[in-house]
């Protein structure tokens, strides 16, 4: 086993030696180039400006590491760190060159640079993970595992470790004080307390501890074998069974609590990051394209039926406070507005109003809203104050939803769970998404889903009417 493991600290080690040559070719290979971005007397500080890229990016390795070594590598998360490792590089390597007054070189030539550098770490980092995962799938670099506790607990430790594909689990098996039916291709190595015999002649790596509280002496014994023979011991906590989804562990003072769910929205930097990408993309695109749109839409809604332009309407915003929410108006005016929900074929969509639905252009006035701060481009839609209270009294969960900002665009429309609601199991899956979105917000999530709205806005969508 330690001929299998002996070599993995060194993985990370790998991928920053890889980075390294990585930025120092590009800078040569770029710089070379484009000469004629590049001051007479540059050569003179060359040396100056790779020591400054090598400096500026030994920090941003340092400040968001590598983590390619994990049991468990998602291809997003690979992504989004080598994003943020480029972004605070160029920062650095930015303050550094005005530090020392290095002005030889253009910003068209920086910025030709810096792009090459994210775009090769990111294929450079996504070919490791996966020449990681091969090497694991082929015998090597994997982990001893024993599960202590062969009931449903355990059994779902032992799924959800077959289920990650290259991840490197090799489980020998259980260990229970009942004779207990496993999955095929497990076994029971033998009781609990033949547990430490076992992991004395057997080269183990990690416990995985399932048993109920009330086997406490048992779980003392093995929890002080483990540590005092440096093997990494973990405690499943039996919630598993009524509570199937992650859970975010925290703590008070000394003890350790369960939060329901992780919210990375909570957390300021989150919510810098979100806010200021609103409020660049909502001003960006309000003083360049939507002048246009809003001409050409406008004279399509006057043709179509008279009324205005827009059409507002109170919609559940976050934590529940309601907010004018404003969108091209698709409808002929009618009393029915604020209540009755959109329906395929309904007679009180305008021709052009179908259209500038099925496209979500009815949509982009919204980009007020998020300049304003009741919205954000990308969130749980916001629904009819009738709606909420309806929904609310049904479905579970449902007014998780507004832990966020409502979206112009959200997780669950992508997934083509928007437009009409006919069943409730179709707001119940609409909720389930949205709840996900929350949970597992990032910022690269939310560029995933401005593209896949963007894509799905040229096909055209058959639940938009």
């Amino acid at each position: 086993m330690k001929q299998q493991l002996r070599y993995a600290h060194l993985i990370n080690t790998l991928v920053i030696v890889g980075d390294f040559l990585i930025i120092n070719a590009l800078m040569v290979i770029i710089f070379s180039l484009f000469t004629d971005h590049l001051a007479s007397d540059f050569q003179m500080k060359s040396w100056l400006v790779l020591l400054a890229a090598n400096l500026s990016y030994a920090l941003a390795i340092t400040v968001f590491g590598v983590k390619l070594s994990r049991r468990i590598i998602y291809a997003e998360r690979v992504v989004q760190n080598a994003f943020w490792t480029t972004a605070l590089f160029f920062v650095t390597f930015m303050a550094f060159m005005a530090l020392v007054k290095v002005d030889e070189v253009s910003r068209l030539l920086v910025a030709t640079y810096f792009s090459a550098v994210l775009v090769v770490l990111v294929l450079w980092r996504l070919a490791c993970r996966f020449a990681l995962k091969h090497y694991r799938n082929l015998g090597f670099n994997y982990k001893n595992i024993i599960i202590i506790g062969a009931g449903k607990n355990g059994i779902a430790v032992h799924d959800e470790m077959l289920n990650e594909v290259g991840a490197g689990y090799n489980i020998l098996g259980f260990f229970d004080d009942r004779q207990r039916e496993v999955p095929d291709g497990a076994k029971i190595l033998g009781d609990v307390d033949s547990a430490i015999d076992f992991i004395k002649n057997n080269p183990i790596d990690e416990v995985y501890c399932t048993l109920p509280d009330t086997a406490e002496r048992k779980i003392l014994s093995l929890m002080a074998f483990c540590e005092n023979n440096m093997i990494r011991f973990y405690i499943v906590p039996v919630v598993h069974r009524y509570m199937k989804k992650a859970l975010k562990l925290d703590s008070l003072g000394n003890i350790p609590v369960f939060a329901l769910r992780d919210e990375p929205l909570r957390y300021p930097l989150n919510k810098f990051v979100k806010r200021t990408f609103d409020i660049v993309f909502s001003l960006c695109f309000l003083v360049t394209l939507f002048p246009i749109i809003f001409v050409v839409v406008a004279v399509g809604i006057k043709i179509g039926s008279p009324g205005p332009i827009f059409f507002t309407q109170e919609r559940t915003g976050k934590k529940g406070r309601s907010f004018k929410c404003i969108k091209f108006r698709t409808m002929r005016v009618n009393g029915q507005a604020d209540t009755a929900q959109a329906v395929k074929g309904d007679p009180r969509v305008t021709r052009f109003g179908a259209f500038l639905r099925r496209t979500n252009l009815d949509e982009l006035p919204q980009f007020i809203n998020v300049l304003a701060g009741d919205m954000s481009v990308v969130g749980p839609r916001p629904h009819m104050l009738k709606h909420t209270i309806e929904y609310s009294a049904i479905i579970d969960k449902y007014m998780l939803r507004h832990l966020a900002k409502p979206g112009i665009t959200g997780w669950a429309q992508v997934n083509g769970y928007r437009g009409e609601t006919k069943e409730v199991s179709l707001m119940e899956k609409r909720v389930e998404h949205d709840v996900w979105y929350i949970e597992n917000w990032s910022f690269f999530l939310d560029l995933k889903i401005i593209y896949l709205t963007v894509r799905n806005m040229i096909k055209g969508e058959k639940n938009a009417y």
